[in-house]
């Protein structure tokens, strides 16, 4: 690893570091949406066959929750749960 490459490896740390720093101080809404923001930028661009198989998943979720088939519950109860399983 030469010089250079080094203290542009230095550099980029020292920007997340910067940005890690400026991202805690954010109200948690905002840390939340930067999240959100980040990994989508990571996720696979959605072809028309993910989007077809999604809307075919979709349909059939509806479908079965029509037909009494599927259980539902409120969101704030999903969320709670999720809330208890996520907290360390």
């Amino acid at each position: 690893m030469t010089n250079g490459t080094s203290v542009a490896i230095y550099l980029a740390m020292h920007s997340i570091d910067q940005i890690l720093r400026e991202a805690i101080r954010l109200p948690e809404d905002q840390r939340l949406t930067l999240v959100n923001r980040l990994l989508t930028l990571s996720e696979p661009q959605a072809t028309d066959d993910i989007r077809h198989a999604w809307d075919m998943e979709i349909r059939e979720r509806i479908a079965r929750y029509d037909r009494g088939v599927a259980r539902s519950r409120p969101a704030g109860e999903v969320f709670a749960d999720l809330d208890r399983r996520l907290k360390p």
